[in-house]
């Protein structure tokens, strides 16, 4: 069986959850804030990834981050290309914590247009995908918000999603598709009830070996999502 189709197996079947070590520049100031690493740590950008990637490995060291409990871990484009233990990070991940690596790849919302931030432009994508397999990686993830039940923008959201999802399963990986509902939309019920129906059609329009995950809001409706 392939690395592909161990990871592939255990994320289909084994319990646990998946981390989110992928802060990107923006928000690694406020993740090393609240670790307890103020500015005073570093002086340029380089420095500051320096001292984060110290941060995630020592969390990936430590003997609590392990496959008996996590599934997989999301990385920021830079953790990919750095290693942990002299191994590249998703190696490291996969050979010595039994954890399936996956790779942030939007590059951040645009301005809330219809209720929705829509994800921006990626025009670097196949080739970040190329990096991405030839630094074994298993899967993406990319984010988009629904701010308000506007159904002509919960329908735009989980188009570009599903088809950007579809450039990623063609290159060889599983994308986790987030179309994040704001947990302070105001009318939170029926943007889900809108954003399920939008996403059954889509998945119904998959073929076989079209494999995605979806990571969702905790909706309003108990059980909202259950086949």
């Amino acid at each position: 069986m392939s690395t592909f189709d161990k990871q592939l197996e255990k994320l289909k079947t084994a319990p646990g959850f998946i981390a989110a070590l992928d802060q990107s520049g923006g928000s690694t100031p406020k993740a090393l804030g609240l670790y307890g690493i103020t500015e005073d740590a570093w002086s340029t950008e380089d420095e500051m990834y320096d001292v984060v990637h110290q941060m995630r490995t020592r969390i990936m060291t430590c003997p609590a981050f392990n496959g008996d409990r996590i599934l997989g871990a999301i990385l920021f484009e830079n953790t990919m290309d750095r290693e942990v233990e002299g191994q590249p990070t998703a190696s490291y991940l996969w050979n010595v914590k039994n954890i399936a690596p996956f790779l942030k790849v939007d590059k951040g919302l645009t301005d809330e247009h219809n209720g929705v931030q829509l994800m921006k432009p990626m025009p670097g994508l196949a080739k970040l995908l190329g990096k991405a397999k030839q630094s074994n990686i298993f899967g993406t993830k990319m984010r988009s918000v629904i701010k308000k039940a506007n159904p002509a923008g919960i329908e735009s959201i989980v188009a570009q999603q599903f088809e950007i999802g579809k450039q990623i399963v063609a290159a060889g990986f599983v994308p986790i598709i987030e179309p994040e509902v704001d947990i302070h939309c105001p009318d939170k019920a029926e943007a889900e009830a809108i954003l399920k129906t939008h996403l059954i059609q889509h998945l119904n329009e998959l073929g076989p070996d079209e494999l995605v995950m979806l990571k969702l809001t905790l909706p309003e409706k108990d059980n909202l999502y259950a086949a």
